[in-house]
């Protein structure tokens, strides 16, 4: 985020701070037992009780940690916020770059992936649209996302992924879905190396006939970075300007979106691709020299918002790539168009904490601190000024006449501008 703020971005976004979401959130999708051990786990107790440990967080790649529950409950809470903005019409496009962690399943970790923030987020979106489609440009198959909506109509899954030899191993062209749901997934399994133009010239025809065919009413979009070239751990050949043109293909469709992050294994890249990615959300163009931030000395030795491709071996030969666009077009051909749901009550929202509990809390846990962070989130401050010191009553550099903005909470409603 600081490459986003170092381009003058956070200004012409509406950046809200939602809360956690609580264990009673989670248990949405996941299970009750893996929960109550994710919120107690630390690696000393994962030491002593091996034989729940293996159970939820089995193999390598997801370690207990200190504070694992609190980084889910932040993760999923962001998520779930940003799909009820859309709900409520706030909103038309909405990014949590620290979502996406599309492996996690109902009762276990996988793949660097606790909480599935994704699902949660897109049960939220169904109960206000009918359709829901979830997209993912990962170089990873989004196989939790996919296992958690296979029986069902009202969700397509696309994923755009490495298929073979690759984490998860699952994403065949031919797994589509069973039952109700058979049709409504789709897979476009992909081969190392593959550059821009290849990419878009499976992308765009693709997503076309499902659009058409599904109408979704809101579209997650997980755009994880690891399918750009030079990544530590993906094996394509991406650019960020290649990969940023599937967002912008998206947003073409004027359908509300909602971007979260994902994979992404060399850092640096990771940040020059969601800050150009927010740009081209917000319609804006950025100058390809970076700007100096906290982090400049990263972004050596050229200091350029690029992703440069590499030499290697596009291994998607044209034929591969019709031959797997002709049997998803054969797929979409047998479904029917913009499947229906019966009416129904519209479920409420969870329940929150009331302004005074959130205070309360906050203030117990720090007793210096002059404010809690949703009574510092309320404040009218004025949308140019930047000021050091969250704690300040007031802006020192505040002016009379000043465009002053409010974020709004439950009991102090958006104030009109």
């Amino acid at each position: 985020h600081n490459l986003v703020t170092a381009y003058g971005l956070d200004k012409k976004l509406n950046i809200v701070r939602p809360p956690r979401a609580s264990v009673n959130q989670l248990t949405r999708f996941h299970s009750d037992d893996y929960m109550e051990f994710l919120s107690r786990v630390t690696p000393e107790l994962a030491e002593l009780e091996p034989e729940h440990t293996s159970v939820y967080l089995s193999g390598d790649d997801c370690p207990p940690f200190d504070g694992v529950f609190e980084f889910c409950s932040i993760s999923a809470g962001g998520s779930i916020a940003g799909a009820r903005k859309i709900n409520h019409g706030d909103a038309d496009v909405v990014i949590n770059w620290a979502g996406g962690l599309h492996h996690a399943k109902k009762s276990a970790a996988s793949g660097f992936c606790y909480v599935n923030d994704i699902v949660l987020a897109i049960l939220e979106l169904l109960k206000r649209h009918q359709r829901v489609m979830y997209l993912d440009i990962d170089v990873h198959h989004g196989d939790g996302v996919e296992e958690a909506f296979y029986t069902t109509d009202r969700v397509m899954s696309v994923s755009f992924h490495k298929f073979g030899d690759f984490f998860p191993g699952t994403g065949h062209v031919r797994d589509v879905g069973i039952g109700k749901g058979r049709g409504y997934a789709i897979n476009v399994p992909l081969r190392d190396g593959i550059d821009d133009a290849s990419y878009a010239g499976v992308f765009r025809p693709v997503m076309t006939a499902i659009m058409e065919r599904f109408r979704p009413g809101a579209i997650v979009m997980q755009c994880g970075t690891d399918s750009l070239s030079g990544d530590r751990i993906g094996c394509f050949n991406l650019t960020m300007q290649g990969h940023a043109a599937c967002v912008d293909f998206m947003k073409s469709f004027n359908v509300p979106l909602f971007c979260l992050g994902g994979g992404g294994y060399t850092i640096r890249n990771v940040a020059r691709t969601w800050a150009y990615e927010t740009a081209v959300l917000l319609g804006e163009t950025l100058d390809p020299v970076i700007p100096y931030n906290d982090y400049y000395d990263f972004y050596g030795p050229d200091f350029r918002l690029e992703v440069q491709p590499s030499n290697m071996v596009n291994a998607n030969t044209p034929e591969y790539l019709r031959k797997t666009v002709a049997i998803i077009g054969d797929q979409l051909r047998d479904l029917p168009h913009a499947p229906s749901v019966q009416m129904q009550s519209v479920p409420q929202d969870w329940d929150e904490a009331s302004d005074n509990e959130t205070d309360d809390f906050d203030m117990d846990a720090d007793a210096e601190r002059k404010m809690s962070a949703r009574q510092r989130d309320a404040r009218i401050v004025p949308l140019a000024e930047l000021y050091e010191s969250d704690d300040d009553a007031v802006p020192p550099n505040a002016i009379e006449g000043a465009v002053y903005h409010h974020t709004g909470t439950s009991s102090r409603p958006l104030r009109a501008e």
